[in-house]
């Protein structure tokens, strides 16, 4: 999967957990971005990223994610495998 298709599906996923539809997310986007990702929003975009993409993240991975970026890019590297 090609990291543009990649945006395009995590941009669908954060519309959906974050319930809005004018959300657009970029590589920088952070939680310091969105005001309502906080930690427990944090860990239900990423059980509703890990279903989208049929991939599951360690903690490690998790916890290193500073940006959407990193994220699309764990997310391409797993879905090559």
């Amino acid at each position: 999967m090609m990291k543009v298709d990649i945006m395009k599906k995590l941009n669908r996923v954060f519309r959906e957990v974050f319930d809005d539809a004018s959300l657009k997310i970029t590589e920088k986007t952070s939680a310091k971005d969105i005001d309502e990702w906080d930690s427990l929003m944090h860990i239900t975009l990423i059980a509703e990223v890990e279903d989208a993409f049929h991939v599951k993240f360690t903690m490690k991975e998790v916890t290193g994610m500073k940006n959407v970026g990193e994220m699309a890019a764990l997310i391409e590297k797993k879905s090559a495998k």
